[in-house]
């Protein structure tokens, strides 16, 4: 199986993401207009994570992100487990506080990239049907998985927008994004791609799994399966709690590693596009990877039952690396302390040279050109 076979093509969006960039590009101006030309687009920020802002002492940022089809999976889970569970703990858990965390956690891991705390989140939520907002176990599922994401993610939330789009939206589902604003202060706590430097080390953090991407994948292989969601993994848990388990939220070990001094050159938040991610930047460099994380048994099962080799599996799914900080050598030991004590594994996974653009992941044996990624 593969990505694109199942109906996302990023070879079929991606040339209009660069279009919408370029149109961008044209509106620039309008920001110096304001406050006697204080603003000004950062212009090397187009096509990252975050579009930045530059004022006088600090930049801002801002991020519009969204869910993807997550939550369908949920939905299934929930109804599955109210036919085949008895426990009051598991029947009929909604897991909306787990899909809030990964709509946060989507918006605000893209923001901290160039080095941006984010302020405020607001959510965007559109049904179908305004009946879905009858289910108050759910919504509460969702209130409180929300503010606690924010909570996590050390901002506030500053509100939202929730349309009924009748007809756009099927009735019994939701489409779930957000934005955020940031902030950059001091400016020097910039993260930009002119820091990457030949022999720079590539710094890995662990995902928590599948997190929020691959889903429509997922899910095509839910349907071959005779027990669906509730089929079981290698580790004794059901297909479906695996990929409902909640994205990791990244902002504690951005800010954190920033107020020890540890130099970042560059951060990635590994989502669509997999391992590809990595050569982002638009520097010819080759990422070389000779260590790989610990590989969670969603992404043996996802591979096994789809089946998905590993050339589609790492060019689009995080396959257990869901952040990476690319430094030097003297920063190793600070970044890895204090993801230890955020409770998150980091794993030194390889180093940077001076090249063709390209991905390679020598474990693997596998070799992605800069051509396979083009997003800017």
């Amino acid at each position: 199986m593969t990505y694109a076979g199942v109906g996302v093509d990023y070879d079929a969006m991606d040339p209009f993401k660069r279009m919408a960039q370029l149109a961008g590009r044209e509106t620039a101006a309008n920001i110096s207009r304001l406050n006697n030309g204080e603003f000004r687009e950062v212009e090397m920020s187009r096509g990252e994570s975050a579009y930045l802002i530059e004022a006088e002492k600090s930049y801002f940022a801002h991020v519009e992100e969204g869910l993807g089809t997550k939550n369908l999976v949920a939905d299934a889970m929930r109804e599955l487990q109210r036919k085949s569970y008895t426990t009051l703990q598991l029947r009929g858990k909604s897991f909306y506080d787990q899909i809030a965390q990964d709509t946060v956690a989507m918006i605000v891991n893209d923001i901290v990239t160039l080095g941006a705390l984010p302020l405020s989140v607001a959510m965007h939520l559109a049904v179908g049907d305004s009946n879905w907002f009858n289910d108050k176990d759910r919504l509460l599922d969702l209130v409180v998985g929300w503010r606690n994401a924010c909570n996590l993610s050390r901002c506030t939330w500053g509100g939202g927008e929730t349309p009924t789009l009748k007809g756009v939206v099927v009735p019994e589902s939701v489409v779930l994004s957000g934005s955020a604003i940031g902030i950059v202060k001091p400016k020097a706590r910039l993260i930009e791609s002119q820091k990457i430097q030949h022999g720079d080390v590539i710094i890995v953090i662990e995902s928590s799994g599948i997190h929020a991407n691959g889903l429509t994948l997922a899910r095509k292989i839910a349907d071959k399966l005779s027990e669906s969601y509730l089929t079981k993994l290698s580790d004794g848990r059901s297909y479906g709690e695996a990929l409902l388990d909640p994205t990791h939220i990244y902002v504690g070990l951005v800010e954190d590693c920033l107020d020890r001094g540890v130099d970042i050159h560059y951060a990635v938040n590994i989502t669509g596009h997999g391992w590809r991610k990595l050569m982002r930047a638009t520097q010819p460099f080759a990422y070389i990877i000779e260590t790989l994380p610990t590989k969670l048994p969603i992404f043996d099962f996802l591979q096994e039952y789809g089946p998905v080799d590993d050339m589609e599996a790492y060019g689009n799914l995080n396959m257990g690396a869901g952040f990476a900080m690319y430094v030097s050598e003297n920063d190793i030991e600070k970044v890895l302390e204090i993801a230890c004590i955020l409770g998150l594994r980091a794993v030194v996974a390889g180093h940077i040279e001076k090249g063709d653009k390209k991905v390679v992941i020598k474990p693997k044996g596998l070799e992605y050109l800069g051509s396979t990624l083009g997003v800017r």
